[in-house]
């Protein structure tokens, strides 16, 4: 199983203040799941990290692998712009997660799922 874990999935994982997605991730950890984050979510959690937490997003980050953001994932983020963006809202960001979580055969671990109207994403539970 490969998962590629969402921004709001690696904050709470980096706080440690939600019980319930800490233990799903030390579960996860713990398996022989590939757990994968996108450029994307390391961009989003550096620009919104509190001097305190660097520490522990180097060891966050450390302990993942990057799922690059290639041709494939930019093209089919592309088409998600265009079909989604009015209807659903989505944004640049959301799409290139998708699209590489699609282009990796990765679930999407996210509590967002309101982002990601695509049909051929699946969600990790």
């Amino acid at each position: 199983m490969t998962v590629l874990v969402d921004s709001d999935i690696l904050i709470e994982v980096s706080r440690g203040k939600d019980e319930s997605i800490v233990s799903k991730w030390l579960d996860l950890s713990r398996s022989d799941a590939l757990i994968l984050f996108s450029p994307v979510n390391q961009a989003e959690l550096w620009a919104g990290a509190r001097p305190a937490e660097s520490g522990r997003l180097e060891e966050l980050f450390g302990a993942l692998v990057c799922a690059p953001v290639d041709t494939e994932a930019g093209r089919r983020a592309g088409d998600y712009l265009r079909r989604f963006r009015k209807s659903h809202g989505v944004e640049l960001g959301d799409a290139l997660i998708a699209a590489t979580a699609v282009a990796n055969r990765a679930l999407l671990w996210t509590r967002n799922r309101k982002h990601y109207p695509m049909k051929e994403l699946s969600f990790f539970d």
